[in-house]
């Protein structure tokens, strides 16, 4: 016990000082291998290293990343929101479901929550203030559907869980399809609810259109959709890798920006330029979340860990309900792909002896992250949003603070049938 506390007494330490993530988490599996075991912590850190960037798993993840960073160049979100508003029209609560539903398809390409609230709230939020709706449910709604592109396969914050518990990523994709749509309805029915209760607060229709202008509308939605379909069956069937699918995805999403008129010298290397700054990022931190794996090996830390929860008698939906603020209060300090690589290979064994499903538990930490997001006061898609519309960092808490309770009640839904997250997994591929 007294190891790890000196070892956790330092990464906090490092972290207050606001060193780099990556940096202290080498730091920090140094000095647990240097002065808690009888290896050379140089020899362990080049094999780690070596072991995560060879995998081929780690493959997909740059050009998922492309792939959003072309299509976030694009006239995507203006042309979701000029595809979905006639078909949402007649719905209680009307427009306010174009956030909802855009940010769900949006999260489908970018993987990221807080690209998909600034992007699909640079469209929205404009249109809907001229329209008359109102202001904090425009906000909250945003807020909360935001987070549905960590949620929503492919998932860059999915992928990071996937290598860094060994685990298929296929199978992560697979489990975050029923839980992301049972949120997206989630959001809808509670803005129908609230919409019905305030009838004078949502404005009236503004143009009726025919069932052919509808469609015609909807036309620049349709290769999107369409490529979101073809990378995620390719994966499903296993026609394709998912290497060889984020491989098609950034090929198709070229394809699109090109007839589209918005692909050019400068968007190009944009988004390469978008995509090279966060892979890095994240292979970095990768790398020092391997290492650090291994030292934790060898201080024998997540042995005593498990062993330490076990003598506990702690109820699995304890430990769950412990896990959960402990994430909560992370998120106001870290971003969800260092929340997983720091958790991941303490977490995980403890959470294994108490009879949960590692893919499962993915999905449990990609919600948590979800949450993280927009906890008042200080989760990120609070900030976006603040600088997207002006508002007080208050008032968006306000506004979220619906939406993050229907986030809460998702997390319990899925804890207590985690059928919800393993179904699908198990039907589509077998045990």
């Amino acid at each position: 016990m007294a190891t790890s506390t000196l070892l956790i007494a330092l990464l906090l330490l490092l972290l207050a000082g606001g060193i780099w993530i990556s940096i202290t988490l080498g730091i920090v599996a140094w000095a647990g291998v240097a002065f808690f075991s009888n290896t050379r912590p140089d020899i362990n850190l080049v094999t780690s290293y070596w072991n995560t960037y060879s995998s081929l798993s780690l493959a997909s993840l740059p050009m998922f990343i492309w792939m959003g960073e072309i299509l976030f160049r694009t006239r995507l979100a203006e042309q979701m929101f000029a595809g979905l508003a006639p078909w949402l029209d007649k719905l209680p609560g009307r427009l306010l479901h174009v956030n909802v539903l855009g940010c769900g398809i949006f999260g489908a390409v970018s993987g990221s929550s807080a690209a998909t609230c600034a992007t699909i709230a640079k469209i929205a939020l404009p249109e809907l203030e001229r329209r008359g709706y109102d202001r904090q449910m425009m906000l909250g709604s945003l807020c909360g559907a935001g987070t549905l592109g960590i949620l929503i396969p492919p998932s860059i914050a999915m992928i990071v869980y996937a290598v860094a518990a060994d685990v298929s990523i296929i199978r992560m994709f697979l489990a975050g399809i029923v839980p992301g749509i049972m949120l997206l309805c989630m959001f809808s029915g509670y803005i129908i609810v609230w919409a019905l209760l305030n009838p004078t607060k949502t404005p009236k229709a503004s143009v009726q259109m025919t069932l052919g202008q509808r469609i015609k509308a909807s036309g620049q939605l349709i290769p999107v959709l369409l490529l979101v379909i073809f990378v995620f069956l390719s994966m499903v069937s296993g026609v394709a890798t998912a290497n060889e699918a984020s491989a098609f995805g950034v090929l198709g999403a070229l394809c699109i920006a090109a007839f589209g008129g918005t692909l050019n010298r400068k968007s190009f290397v944009e988004s390469l330029s978008g995509s090279l700054r966060m892979s890095c990022m994240i292979m970095f931190i990768l790398g020092a979340s391997s290492f650090l794996t291994v030292a934790m090996g060898f201080t024998g830390i997540p042995k005593a860990l498990s062993e330490w929860v076990v003598a506990l008698n702690l109820t699995p939906y304890a430990l769950i309900a412990a896990l959960t603020v402990v994430y909560l209060l992370m998120g106001c300090a870290l971003d969800g792909v260092s929340m997983i690589v720091l958790t991941t290979a303490v977490v995980l064994p403890m959470v294994q002896a108490a009879g949960f499903d590692p893919i499962w538990f993915g999905i449990y930490i990609v919600i948590m992250i979800e949450l993280a997001q927009i906890s008042p006061p200080v989760g990120f898609n609070l900030f976006v949003l603040q600088g997207m519309s002006g508002q007080s960092i208050l008032t968006i808490a306000r506004a979220a603070i619906p939406f993050f309770l229907i986030m809460l009640v998702a997390t319990v839904l899925v804890v207590v049938f985690p059928q919800i997250a393993t179904w699908l997994p198990q039907y589509m591929m077998g045990k």
